[in-house]
Order: structure tokens, then sequence, then C-alpha cells
């Protein structure tokens, strides 16, 4: 395993990171989810995400007991908050009071006295960004929270936090997480430009396009057994699973196969070739998928690859 700093911070983040989304406290059991994340740790990922509305809480207490029999320091915890937590006007967003009350509750189930990094999960265009922008400063002087990110915010919202907490002194944004893939490529052309600029990494989700990069789901078949297509609410794996996008997995897997790797080798090295992200974040309901996964830890791929594998997703 190969690591890369956080942005530019002094953090160092494993190039492969484990997340709980649709995974952990939901259709995964507990003792696959503990065993998935016993074998990233020993596989050298030291970079765990969930987030506090993942299964209403449930992710992040599995991930919590799954994690506490190693040394804190030696990994990196992530979670979030923005999403309902309940019923009431004020258990959702980003306002003062969200922000405080979820990390609290975050904490307790994690078991752990801080987060490494704490995001924000979606822009609240109902709070006041400097509200938000302080609340996550004074987390920070408090020691619970280390580092402050965003996830899926435009460029223009990046922006305007970043120079906001320059203007009032705050702890500044050094990460985002945004979904991106061979098939969802849509922070090229702005938000890693903008995060270069203001030294913010990318931790980027759904590398693998919700399983369509990993050669299971075939033109013309009916999704395997088990598999997240094959549950009615995922049946088109939010809009990723297309005629078009499993033509290009075809195509993909000669590439693949040419380079002597699997498709998912390839499609996570595509990934890390941009030196903005800093960590894929990988999902597991399996032990032995991590083990393909963390292949892709410091590939290289060569020009004409990265020329062929453009043309096809063109």
């Amino acid at each position: 395993m190969e690591y890369r700093r956080l942005g530019k911070t002094g953090l160092k983040v494993s190039e492969i990171s484990l997340g709980s989304w649709l995974t952990y406290g939901g259709y995964v059991e507990e003792q696959n989810a503990t065993a998935s994340i016993d074998k990233a740790y020993d596989l050298g990922i030291n970079f765990f995400d969930t987030a506090n509305v993942y299964m209403r809480g449930e992710a992040e207490i599995v991930v919590g007991k799954a994690l506490k029999k190693f040394v804190r320091d030696s990994y990196v915890l992530a979670t979030k908050v923005f999403w309902p937590m309940g019923d009431g006007p004020n258990d959702r967003g980003l306002s003062r009071k969200h922000v405080m009350e979820q990390c609290h509750a975050s904490l307790k189930r994690l078991n752990t006295d801080y987060v490494d990094i704490y995001y924000c999960h979606r822009f609240d265009q109902e709070t006041p960004l400097d509200e938000t922008l302080r609340a996550l400063d004074d987390l920070v002087r408090q020691g619970k929270v280390l580092y402050i990110g965003v996830s899926e915010w435009t460029a223009e919202q990046i922006t305007e936090a970043v120079h906001l907490a320059d203007k009032k002194l705050l702890d500044r944004i050094v990460v985002n997480q945004p979904q991106y893939s061979m098939l969802q490529r849509y922070i090229e052309k702005d938000v890693i430009p903008v995060c270069e600029k203001h030294g913010i990494g990318q931790v980027v989700w759904s590398p693998l396009a919700q399983g369509v990069l990993t050669g299971k789901y075939q033109k013309g078949s009916q999704a395997p057994a088990g598999s997240r297509a094959s549950q009615e609410k995922y049946s088109n794996l939010f809009g990723l699973l297309t005629e078009d996008n499993l033509d290009k997995v075809e195509l993909l897997k000669e590439v693949a196969k040419e380079n002597d790797m699997s498709l998912v080798t390839l499609a996570l090295s595509w990934i890390l070739r941009q030196q903005n992200v800093s960590s894929a974040l990988v999902g597991a309901s399996r032990p032995e998928q991590l083990e393909e996964n963390v292949k892709a830890s410091g590939v290289k791929l060569n020009a004409d690859t990265l020329a062929r594998i453009e043309d096809i997703l063109r």
C-alpha cells in the first residue's frame, strides 16, 4: 500500500480507503463488515469512512466496534453531517446546533474522542456559511475534529468557503469527497482545478461506478443474485447501469487484459493517475474484494494505455 498527503496537509492516507455506505449496518452482516475492516487494516488501508446518516447511525456503531481493537493513532477515521437524523426542524442541515449535536452523537456511536475528518455531507442553502464554518472551527479547536471537509460541493461553493475562512481566520477545508469514476467525470472540469489551487485533496466515492466497473454486469443479462443491482431500489445503480456504459466496460476489459490486470485494478489506477486524488474510497461486502482493490495502489498506467482509455470513454 502506498500513501498520499491529504491535499496539502501533513496527513498521510492510504491510496485505497474503505467506506460503509449501503453496506455496514445495512445489508452486510456485522460479522462480514468487521472481517472486511480487519482485512483492510491488514492490507495497509489506514483510512476508514462512514457517516451519521448511514443506516441512521448503525454504520458508525459497526465501524467503531470493529476499529476499537486497533491503536487509535494508527488509522484515519472520517464521518459526516448534513442529512436528516430525525423528524424535527433542527434535525438536519449545517446549522451550528445540528453540527455540534451530531458531532457529539457520532463520537459516542464511534466510541472515540475525536474524528480525523468531519465532512459537510452536502451544501446547506438555508444556513449562513460563516455559521457552519465557525461551528467546524470550534470543533477543531476543541480537539474533537482534526480536519474539515465537504462532499459534493460545487467549485463555487468551495471557493466561497475558502475565502470566507481566510477572511475570518477560521480552519480551512482540506478535503472534498465527490463521486468520480471512469463513467462519472464531472469534477475534472472545475472542481479539481479549484481544489488544486487551494490545496484541497479529493477522496472520491464510487470509483468503480457502483460496481459497473467490476465487470460483473453483462449486457442483456439479469444482474447477478445478491448484487446491488439485483435489489429493486438500486436496479439501475443511480443511472450508471446503461447499455452505453456496458459497451464501454467490454472495451475496457480488453485494455485491462492487455495490461495483465483486472478491470478493477485498471479502473482504480486510472483514478489514482490524478495527483489531486488523495484516496479512492471503495466498499466491500466481503474481505476478499479488498485484496483485488489494493492491487491498484502504486500502479502507473503508461501514456498509450491512458490514451486508449480516453478514446473509449469519449
